[in-house]
């Protein structure tokens, strides 16, 4: 395995600062208007997977079939009971991921498509938006941020893998996604192999882009940061080649920089969920009783809204 490089503390105080500047432009938009342009995000690949077909990513696991979720119940089970004896349900979001999950920094407020669907779980179990709280959670801390009880939910663009469930527990899906790689157009890349071989590539920890770059190299050498943003800002500054990350945030990356472009070649098709503590079900058959409705009324609104405008796609390719 290749040793991952570690980021010294100037590196990573120019990370903080240039960060800063890239949400910046997230929220804003690259052409200063509040609008997004088709940066680098070419054609729609092949279908990732047929309609209703099981996504099986770990091989080892047979039996894992990363869309099945328990059942969706109106009912409140303990988990639910202890949350409303609480009055409020406390959801981790990403803070950093354009048009998913952004702080404006005109209004201050976290918006984007997953921060809609955090908003419909919460009101809908808690009967209130006042009563939902939203917490921002680095990508490689999602899953010990529930399993230590610092927050109920995570909505934050996390894939549903066989490994993953062994540690937490996640709904229904509510999105189909994939790895795409990043590069900067002046690398003239027009392959992932071209992109990696010999290159340093990006991605976020505890990540799925990290674990397919992990198994499969492609002679790059991985350098690993806390948010993927982080990866944009790196290549910004020369100091990575390539970034690895999911569909949709490969796309709202190349939104915020037009010197990127996302190369047309989807890796590991995967899901995504929400997730939950293991032992939580009730919450889950909940948050899957919300999915229902939310999928059929609310979801294709926000994709329209959300990331239409920089996937250019039909919503078709993504629903689950």
């Amino acid at each position: 395995m290749r040793r991952t490089p570690r980021l010294s503390p100037i590196t990573r105080g120019a990370l903080a600062a240039a960060t800063l500047l890239a949400v910046g432009f997230a929220a804003a938009g690259q052409d200063g208007t509040g609008g997004s342009a088709p940066y680098g995000y070419g054609p729609a690949p092949a279908q990732l997977r047929p309609a209703g077909a099981a996504v099986r990513l770990d091989q080892a696991a047979d039996d894992c079939d990363v869309t099945r979720s328990v059942p969706a119940s109106s009912e409140d089970g303990p988990a639910v009971k202890a949350i409303k004896d609480r009055k409020t349900l406390v959801i981790g979001v990403d803070q950093n991921s354009y048009r998913w999950g952004a702080r404006n920094p005109s209004t201050g407020e976290i918006e984007g498509f997953d921060i809609d669907l955090a908003r419909a779980i919460g009101t809908a179990i808690m009967g209130s938006p006042d009563k939902v709280t939203l917490k921002t959670v680095p990508t490689a801390e999602r899953i010990r941020f529930i399993q230590e009880g610092k927050v109920d939910l995570i909505v934050r663009t996390m894939t549903i893998t066989c490994d993953r469930l062994k540690d937490v527990a996640f709904s229904k899906p509510y999105f189909r996604t994939g790895q795409r790689v990043l590069v900067p157009k002046s690398l003239g890349a027009r392959t992932i192999d071209e992109a990696l071989k010999g290159r340093t590539a990006c991605a976020a920890s505890k990540s799925s882009a990290e674990e397919e770059l992990r198994q499969n190299p492609r002679g790059s050498t991985l350098v690993t940061v806390e948010n993927q943003l982080d990866c944009l800002v790196l290549m910004q500054l020369g100091k990575v080649d390539a970034t690895m990350t999911d569909d949709g945030l490969a796309a709202g990356q190349a939104a915020q920089d037009q010197t990127v472009t996302v190369l047309d070649q989807p890796l590991r098709p995967a899901v995504m969920g929400v997730a939950a503590k293991k032992e939580n079900t009730d919450l889950v058959a909940r948050v899957n009783q919300v999915l229902n409705g939310y999928l059929a009324d609310g979801w294709e609104q926000s994709f329209d809204r959300w990331l239409k405008p920089t996937m250019h796609e039909d919503s078709a390719r993504f629903r689950p």
